[in-house]
């Protein structure tokens, strides 16, 4: 193969190599030792030297050198491991380059021209490479080529895909091409003789939506700061749109958000991203969010096949998918019969004889001494063996894992759970008895214990009985378990409500929590007692919560769950500290207690913050504010004679926040709330979503006609508080109608705001008006919301951000904005194209230390120093061809800068060295350029001396260049924000 040419300064040391061809330019030299038919003792040292090596170190045994005569140095250009490989590389120097060197006078040229062509080589075989993983490789290595010529972006920066489309200008359609890639979308336009040419950032995208309006067919609407673009006529629009919003958000998640967010491991690295990767990676998010999988888990198989479903006695046709450690079923109707197998509970994967009833069987039997029987499956056969080979690598995982904890309980406490101590100036028999409380695991469910202090009825009582009864008979018929089938039958009983018996066990099943407690026993034991005695943030802030997880339950006000919910929420934050602990955890983990054993409501919360509720519980809750977006245009959607009446939906959103982050525990009563969280189980955030619809469509009359935000607020507060359970309709209820109605707001849209509503009605309704909400849908929804999200977040750091630094400088604000877009796109070129390693690692170690010493403002963005050098250039206020130590000065300027000594620059920093050189007093300018000719900023490793006796970096007087005639300091400031907008490239070459 090709190499880029590495300089040999001995051509052949120590005899390695042994010369097979030459000419005046090229060299065919072969490894000794290799092809020798005598076992002479120079190559049989060599070839023990080159065996020892690893891998990494081990020698090509043949390779091509360039040299030029005359002189002592070669470069290697190509390497084979066989003699034909690089014989063919011979025969194209010989053929198509020998020649043409002749002609060369100055010889030094020569290996200029050689490499060059060396290097075109090595490009051309990459984008083979990368075309051949398209459908057309032709066809995209044209187009790639064109991409490179057209917009002169790196070559680094990777192309996915392309789509012949129209731009609209106004009401005129430009028919080109719309390039998509890495980081950019780019479209080009000659047409009449007309050129278009622009390119857009995605991380200057800030919302995309599918539009139809004038002369247009359905369009593809991108909205950036400064503008928007309307593209249409794409041969597959649906296809084009789904592409567009995949690139954006990963662009976002990976320059925006990297510590916040998570992101696979294939998009970290842009380089790997193709157009299928991205479907790929769609239909991956998809079986996640649809079978609420693991974040971890990688989608292998796709077949479509057909499961024999007993409780229907016929075949159920769907598609099958595989993961790591999972079989997945759903039919084709989304959501009519799902199937979960873990492998964890597979016995075996065995085919069965095929017949023309059934053809290309295959039995999956498990531990239940069940089988599930599919058939219709292509390619059978090698879909069984890496099924089986799965399966053998799962369960020897797992014999290994519990070998290891079994090895430990023998040696452990009889007493496993512990946790720290708080001081709460008890006295000694007090302390005593609390600290035997925290000590001790609680075995079965806190309502096990307090289930007597609420009050009940017989009535309750045989309702419940009749719920357990048709579980009962449920189980019979479609199996216990996780994987038992999911059909709309258990949706119904579902909605009626799980008995409370039942309720952790069901709760366990359908959110698969009980496949993670089985695969790891042990592991919160062994949590909890590495987490005792660890005081963090993290810690305190669940100390502060504690009493206020449902205050009004007696479990909570006891000691024994208290102490309980302290080991759930600090072994979690111990198990995940890139959540720790946030706000509304204690709700729902003091809940999962209530029905779960400490250990299952351990698994749980797992369940819901890594898997139901991906990104919710990180430091900016963005998850929660996706799904609010979400929920707007659901609204929109859904509603619209709602969300025409309240053109602001904001207000509406802002009140959803505490529905999304504690499933109404926080808003509904505790019976009502229980009966939410059930539904969620089974549905995951699809159930609240269309709850949240029910709700607001319930009350759409009196919140058309509010009159301001507060008194739409307190509709649905008081709706909320009034929507009661079966179980507690004989008992007193927890705050009486008629303060609620007092507290009203006057009028007659209150008294249907207070109307007692029935939960059971209400999530009925939401299935009957809203249950055609889809897993797939919410998911393209949620990618589109994330762009807006993160961008509004963008936003408010930069305001905040300018605030912090606007009064400590004098540049006008609307310039400061600008240099704040030029510092930031400074930032984002390294991580697009740069070999930014230095400044990663920096930030990396700022993140993970904490770096507690600075805001996270002020960490958002920094620069190392070869970016500092390059805004150093466009933005002193002399030409750089007036400065002969330009990037001494530079150099200087940033070690002055960096005032902390972590070789990067914040905003503030560089703001603030920026309104020296424009806005201060020649005295202040003058002081600026003194400092630079003494340390800290003069140091004693720069490479050349000599610059420091220069006059014109003299100590004893200043720099003085004369600026040059009708440049003001308003005009370089106006200049920065002209080449912050050209820095983004995002301009139009079209006449306007």
């Amino acid at each position: 193969m090709w190499l880029n040419p590495e300089e040999v300064l001995l051509k052949n040391a120590l005899k390695l190599w042994v010369t097979e061809r030459s000419n005046d330019f090229f060299l065919l030299q072969r490894r000794r030792g290799r092809g020798e038919s005598t076992g002479r003792i120079t190559g049989l040292l060599v070839g023990a030297l080159d065996t020892v090596l690893d891998s990494n170190a081990r020698v090509s045994p043949f390779r091509v050198l360039l040299q030029v005569p005359g002189s002592q140095i070669s470069w290697v250009i190509a390497s084979g491991a066989a003699i034909e490989e690089v014989n063919r590389h011979w025969d194209w120097l010989v053929h198509n380059l020998l020649h043409s060197l002749s002609v060369f006078e100055n010889k030094e040229d020569v290996a200029s021209f050689v490499k060059g062509k060396v290097k075109g080589l090595i490009a051309e075989e990459v984008r083979g490479r990368q075309a051949a993983q398209e459908e057309d490789p032709e066809k995209f290595r044209e187009a790639l080529l064109k991409f490179e010529l057209r917009f002169g972006l790196p070559s680094s920066e990777k192309l996915v895909t392309y789509y012949s489309c129209c731009c609209w200008k106004g009401r005129v359609p430009r028919q080109g091409l719309l390039y998509l890639s890495i980081n950019h979308m780019a479209f080009y336009s000659f047409l009449l003789g007309k050129e278009v040419r622009f390119v857009i950032p995605w991380a200057e995208v800030t919302r995309l939506e599918r539009v139809s309006a004038g002369l247009m067919t359905e369009a593809i609407r991108v909205n950036t700061r400064r503008r928007q673009r309307d593209f249409s006529m794409f041969l597959n629009l649906d296809e084009a749109f789904g592409v567009v919003g995949q690139l954006a958000d990963i662009a976002l998640r990976r320059l925006l958000d990297s510590e916040g967010l998570e992101l696979d491991r294939v998009l970290q690295q842009p380089a790997r991203i193709t157009k299928r990767i991205l479907e790929e990676q769609a239909l991956r998010e998809y079986v996640l969010a649809l079978f609420r999988l693991p974040r971890g888990e990688r989608l292998h198989e796709v077949a479509s096949c057909s499961v024999w479903t007993p409780h229907a006695r016929c075949h159920t046709s769907g598609t099958l998918y595989t993961a790591d450690n999972y079989l997945c079923f759903s039919s084709r109707e989304e959501g009519s019969c799902v199937l979960l197998v873990p492998l964890t509970e597979v016995l075996s994967i065995e085919k069965a004889e095929s017949t023309s009833s059934l053809p290309n069987p295959v039995i999956v039997s498990v531990r239940t001494k069940k089988a599930f029987q599919l058939i219709e499956l292509q390619d059978r056969d090698e879909l069984v063996e890496r099924l089986n080979a799965r399966l053998r690598a799962v369960h020897w995982k797992q014999s290994v894992f519990r070998g290891k904890t079994h090895g430990k309980r023998s040696v452990s406490s009889p007493t496993p759970y512990y946790t720290f101590y708080y001081d709460t100036g008890c006295s000694d028999e007090e302390e005593i008895e609390e600290q035997v409380l925290r000590n001790t695991v609680n075995s079965e469910a806190l309502m096990t214990a307090f289930h007597q202090n609420q009050p009940a009825a017989n009535g309750n009582k045989s309702e419940e009985q009749v719920k357990e009864r048709l579980w009962d008979d449920h189980f019979t018929e479609f199996g216990r378990g996780v994987h038992m089938f999911r059909t709309e039958k258990i949706q119904r009983l579902v909605a009626t409500g799980i008995p409370e018996s039942l309720r952790g066990e069901l709760w366990m099943t359908l959110s698969d929590a009980s496949s993670e407690l089985e695969a790891h026993q042990g592991y919160y034991t062994g949590l909890v007692q590495k987490s005792m005695g660890h005081s963090s943030l993290a810690t305190e802030e669940i100390e502060r919560d504690l009493h206020r997880s449902l205050p009004d339950h007696p479990a909570f006000q006891n000691p024994t769950g208290i102490a309980a919910l302290r080991r759930v929420l600090t072994a979690y934050a111990h198990r995940n500290p890139k959540i720790g602990y946030c706000q509304s955890m204690n709700i729902l983990a003091s809940v999962l207690l209530l029905y779960a054993k400490e250990e299952e409501a351990f698994w749980l919360l797992v369940a819901v913050c890594e898997r139901m509720l991906p990104d919710y519980f990180n430091r900016r809750v963005i998850g929660a504010q996706v799904d609010q977006s979400v929920f707007e245009e659901l609204i929109r959607e859904r509603l619209p004679e709602l969300a025409e009446h309240v053109p602001d939906l904001s207000s509406l959103s802002s009140v959803s926040l505490s529905w999304f982050l504690t499933l109404f525990l926080s808003v509904l009563p505790f019976h009502s709330a229980v009966r939410v969280v059930d539904c969620f189980f089974f549905h995951g955030i699809k159930a609240v979503l269309q709850l949240g619809l029910a709700v607001l469509d319930a009350n759409a009359a009196q919140l058309c006609a509010s009159t301001d935000d507060g008194q739409a607020l307190m509709i649905l507060t008081s709706f909320l508080e009034q929507v009661e359970s079966e179980v507690v309709l004989s008992c007193p209820p927890s705050s009486p109608p008629a303060a609620v109605e007092s507290g009203g707001h006057g009028g007659d849209t209150d008294v249907p705001a207070v109307r007692h509503a029935n939960i059971t009605d209400l999530i009925n309704e939401s299935y009957e008006k809203f249950g055609d909400l889809t897993v797939r849908q919410i998911e393209r929804l949620r990618c589109r919301h994330r762009i807006r999200v993160l961008q509004a977040h963008e936003d408010t750091t930069k305001e905040n951000a300018l605030r912090l630094v606007t009064p400590d400088v004098s540049i006008p604000p609307e310039n400061l904005a600008d240099v704040y877009d030029l510092f930031k796109t400074e930032h984002f070129i390294s991580l697009y194209w740069g070999d930014s390693s230095s400044a990663a690692a920096a930030e990396a170690a700022a993140w993970s230390y904490g770096d507690s010493g600075r805001s996270y403002l002020e960490r958002q963005y920094r620069l190392d120093r070869p970016q500092f050098k390059s805004l150093y250039g466009l933005l002193v206020p002399w030409p750089g061809d007036l400065s002969q130590h330009t990037d001494t000065v530079a150099n200087r300027a940033f070690t002055l800068l960096d005032q902390d000594r972590d070789s990067l620059v914040t905003f503030r920093e560089f703001a603030g060295w920026l309104d020296t050189l424009y806005c201060e007093d020649l005295n202040e300018k003058i002081r600026l350029l003194y400092r630079l000719h003494i340390p800290p900023a003069l140091t004693e490793s720069e490479d050349d001396p000599a610059l420091l006796k220069s006059p014109l970096l003299s100590t004893n007087r200043p720099l003085y260049v004369d600026k040059p005639a009708g440049r003001s300091e308003h005009t370089h400031t106006h200049t920065c924000r002209c080449v912050c907008r050209s820095t983004q490239q995002h301009t139009t070459h079209d006449d306007n």
